[in-house]
This record gives structure tokens, sequence and C-alpha cells, in this order.
């Protein structure tokens, strides 16, 4: 497949750093450009074919929210913002994506595949034939110390990350374990399990209940951080319907 050209506009320089290390690491995007002033890049999108925008919502003068509304027919659009109350309106614009700042690699790999699917509709579809003709993987094998444990999934009722450790909460104990959060989410189905915290992956079937943007499992409350909150709330609002 073609690299997507793709351009991102922020007015802060460090946010663009950040966009741009990540976008530089996956051989599917091509930057073409970057712009601290919105009504350059509006410019610059008249002349050159852009086909992925990366979009931050809180610029003086002209928002991102009002650079979308401008533009009859815009690129697929990914939204990045340090705020969350923006989700609502961002998805009535059909983005691809609403990125919480900080944003971290994990969470812009999750909007990359949202836009290849969107672009490669059979990219999903051979998915599903695999899962459907594949029996689905239902364990991991976990190294604990000297020790190597299978863990099933529908027995995880969350993960919890410190420093290099990732611990694994089962109804009745739990396993330590190295390793990093990121990787761990890449090796979870992404249909039972959300991370709502940096420290904290949760499997969704297993939470008992939802306040004071923290979740119930099992007797334990995990906080919901401002990061992971609108990705969160818009999954369960997905699961509802």
């Amino acid at each position: 497949m073609k690299p997507l050209n793709c351009i991102i506009i922020d007015d802060e320089p460090r946010a663009i750093e950040i966009m741009e290390s990540y976008v530089s690491q996956l051989d599917s995007l091509y930057l073409m450009q970057t712009f601290r002033n919105p009504l350059k890049a509006f410019d610059f999108l008249k002349q050159n074919k852009v086909e992925l925008i990366f979009l931050d919502i809180n610029m003086p003068n002209v928002s991102g929210i009002q650079f979308l509304k401008s533009m009859p027919s815009p690129p697929l659009t990914i939204l990045t913002t340090a705020y969350s109350e923006y989700a609502v309106e961002s998805y009535q614009l059909n983005v691809v994506d609403y990125l919480l700042k900080p944003i971290e690699f994990d969470r812009f790999l999750q909007s990359m595949n949202k836009v290849l699917d969107l672009l490669n509709p059979s990219r999903s579809d051979s998915i599903h034939k695999t899962t459907s003709t594949t029996p689905a993987k239902n364990h991991i094998f976990v190294k604990s110390g000297a020790k190597i444990e299978r863990v099933d999934f529908n027995d995880i009722l969350y993960i919890e990350g410190s420093g290099n450790y990732i611990s694994y909460q089962l109804k009745n104990r739990k396993i330590l374990s190295l390793g990093k959060m990121s990787e761990v989410l890449g090796i979870l189905p992404i249909e039972r399990f959300i991370r709502i915290h940096k420290s904290y992956i949760v499997q969704i079937d297993k939470i008992n209940s939802i306040e004071n943007n923290q979740v119930e499992i099992d007797g334990s409350r995990l906080s919901i951080s401002q990061t992971y909150k609108s990705d969160f709330y818009h999954r369960i609002k997905t699961i509802e319907e």
C-alpha cells in the first residue's frame, strides 16, 4: 500500500515534535508538512493532495473544529487536544478518532488501525474471515519468576503496570511479571480489553459499575485518566448501542 500523505496542524512545537516522531515510525505514512498556523495549512490543502490530517483543536484565531467545518470535503482527520469536552462534537464531524494529550504511541497506533480499516475494508474483512475459521486464542502464557503460567483471558479482571512490572489481577490471586503495558495491550483481544489509565488495562465485561471517572471491578476502584477518558466512554457507548 502506498504511504498516506499527511500533515500535522498544531500551534504547540512540542506537540508537533511528538506527532512527527510517531509518524516517522510508520511506513504507511508520509509526512508532507507541519503547520503552526491553520490558515497556512488551509492554503496548502488547496494545492496539494493530503489524505490524512492530525489536527489540534485548541488553536488561536481558528480552532480545529472551525477549520474542519470550513472545508466541504476534508481529508480523513484525527483530532488532537488536551481537553475532553469536544469529544461529542468531534464525532458528529465524522473524524476518524479523537486523541487526548499527552498521546501515547500505543493509542496513536489504534488510530492508525482505524484509518487503514477505513481505506481498506478488505483488511478488516480478512481479519473476520480468519477469526471465523480459526479457533480464537483464549489465553496467554506469562513468565513469573522461574515459572511460566497459562492465563485465560476470561480470568483476568484487570492488569496493572508499575515501572517495568506487570500485575495480572485474577479473581483470587495475582501474577507478577516483567513487561510493559504497551506490549501487553498488543497481545490482548481489543474487543475485550481497554486501557483506562497509564497504569490500568481492564476487561470490559468485568466492570461492575462506573462512577466519578472510576470503574469498579470486584471491589477494586480504578481511575479513568484524562488521556483515555474519551476513548473509554466512546467504547462503552458503542457497546450499549
